[in-house]
């Protein structure tokens, strides 16, 4: 357990200075990628593009085993449909991204740096995730 726990520490840590220097924990940029109809700033889309390609070749390789390298079950998504939940979850994700420039990991990285803007988002998002998991329970429970 504690291999997967130091694993997954470096792995946070390496992806965090990932988003830093890529750009993505800066909201100014992030929302200069997002303004098509302005002052478009296309170098998130080679991040993107470089994420999406590392992605599948992690999740091509990952889907072929049974077990992760550190000897842990892999628990891949099976999932395959478009329902209003995700419809909805991911205008959600959008609309959060556009208006503050920041999604969730990033926005940790620049909690981290006790970014003030950063800090609210973060909030607004542990606010937002524990309301769904209210709704998810009581709906569970019906």
């Amino acid at each position: 357990m504690q291999r997967v726990t130091l694993s997954s520490f470096l792995i946070g840590v390496l992806f965090g200075i990932g988003l830093l220097v890529a750009g993505m924990a800066n909201p100014a940029k992030v929302l200069a990628f997002l303004d098509l109809a302005g002052a478009w700033d296309p170098s998130l889309a080679l991040v993107m593009g470089g994420a999406i390609a590392v992605g599948l070749i992690a999740f091509r390789l990952a889907g072929q085993r049974k077990v992760s390298v550190l000897g842990e079950p892999m628990r891949l998504p099976t999932r395959r449909d478009i329902d209003r939940r995700l419809v909805f979850g991911s205008l959600g994700f959008g609309v959060g991204w556009g208006l503050a420039g920041f999604c969730p990991g990033p926005a940790l990285v620049a909690f981290g740096a006790l970014e003030a803007k950063a800090m609210v988002f973060v909030v607004a998002m542990l606010v937002g995730m524990a309301a769904f998991e209210l709704m998810e329970r009581r709906s569970a429970s019906r």
